[in-house]
């Protein structure tokens, strides 16, 4: 069963602010992700102190994409290098 995504607007417009080949590399991902999130391909992980709550999963060495579980499905809450974890 493939997993429910929604994205946040923030999300989104972070997404159309990477460059291209992250955004090739996003879709590429995410097809994986909608199959298991948890994937080793991923490096799906927990978040912790401000983002407690949370999860991440990996893009490339330097984007990850921050997204929560939610009981109808998981939210993409947002994208980007190491700096969306402050």
């Amino acid at each position: 069963m493939e997993i429910k995504v929604r994205y946040t607007p923030r999300f989104v417009k972070h997404f159309r602010k990477i460059p291209s080949n992250i955004q090739k590399l996003v879709i590429k991902k995410e097809k994986i992700f909608k199959k298991d999130c948890f994937s080793p391909a991923l490096k799906t992980h927990k978040l912790s102190g401000n983002l407690s709550g949370f999860y991440s999963f990996s893009i490339s060495y330097s984007y990850r994409v921050v997204f929560s579980l939610e009981t109808d499905g998981i939210v993409f809450i947002d994208i980007g290098t190491h700096s969306i974890y402050k």
